[in-house]
């Protein structure tokens, strides 16, 4: 395991020596910081050693999210994931983990879709990302649908990631109300990984229907056009996003992410073309085939 963490300097680097826009992965409003309820303290955990770090390509699964009510947004954040309101969905059913590079693989194989390779400038640090179990990244919004299509899902809605990673009962982390410092694969904190980490690896990082890496490795396209009302406006079942809108929504965290990003609740957003190493996605479907009943749990 890794003593220090270089991600911090990694997207120095990136940034001053190739002009990559990772800071124009915009954020809806400059988010405001969350106070920690009273009483409760600040814990370190280091993330446990987990059979999906192997290199064996792990299995794919879905977990099912019941129908009913959640809380989403909070009172806490950014104008943008504002007010706090409770919405109803319909059952789904969605990744547990965010797709591999293996499975990626598998559909450039048998489509001919681009590959999601890194440009040269990435070539000394690109090679530390191309593990079957890492999160593939490089991926724009179209790559990401084009995949959930191939394989007859969809990308999730908003509405759905949140739930799926939130649970029903408002906490701003897939844990609950507290940050944990080594909770997920984040900027700053010795993990031993200096960029994204095989999906799974953070046993914290782990919603209460047991979906992984909502809080971090990488941030994730959702379905949704970015609105800044939206959460305003939505109607309180089933919300589909806009019509139409100029950028798609990314959620969550990612292995470079710091500060109030990494709340669960934090809203992202960037033109639908757009790649870059510290993004990838997760699929969704409203039902699932008898053939793939047996890769889902609840």
């Amino acid at each position: 395991m890794l003593e220090t963490k270089f991600k911090v300097v990694f997207l120095i680097v990136v940034l001053v020596c190739a002009a990559l826009p990772i800071a124009g992965i915009m954020k809806g409003t400059t988010l405001t910081p969350y106070e920690e309820p009273v009483g409760e303290t600040t814990a370190i955990v280091e993330p446990e050693a987990d059979s999906v770090s192997k290199e064996e390509p792990i299995e794919e699964e879905m977990v099912r999210i019941p129908a009913g009510p959640f809380i989403r947004g909070t009172e806490s954040g950014g104008f943008d994931e504002q007010p706090q309101r409770t919405v109803y969905l319909e059952e789904f059913f969605i990744d547990r983990y965010e797709v591999t590079n293996a499975q990626y693989q598998q559909f450039v194989l048998a489509t001919g879709h681009r590959k999601p390779g890194l440009p040269a400038r990435y070539a000394k640090s690109g090679g530390k990302m191309k593990g079957p179990n890492q999160p593939v990244v490089y991926v724009s919004w179209e790559d990401a649908d084009a995949y959930c299509r191939w394989k007859g899902k969809r990308l999730p809605t908003e509405a759905e990631w949140e739930k799926a990673m939130r649970g029903s009962d408002g906490r701003l982390w897939p844990w609950g109300n507290n940050e944990l410092a080594n909770g997920a694969n984040w900027a700053r904190v010795h993990d031993g990984y200096e960029v994204s980490a095989p999906v799974g690896s953070f046993k914290t990082d782990h919603s209460p229907y047991g979906v992984m890496d909502g809080a971090g490795n990488v941030m994730e396209w959702v379905a949704d056009w970015y609105q800044e009302t939206y959460y305003k406006d939505s109607p309180d079942k089933n919300p589909m996003g806009p019509e139409y809108g100029t950028y798609r929504v990314l959620r969550g965290g990612g292995y470079t992410t710091t500060g109030a990003d990494i709340r669960i609740t934090s809203r992202s957003k960037m033109m639908p073309d757009f790649r870059d190493e510290t993004i990838g996605f997760r699929c969704a479907t409203s039902e699932i085939s008898e053939n793939e009943q047996g890769n889902e749990k609840t």
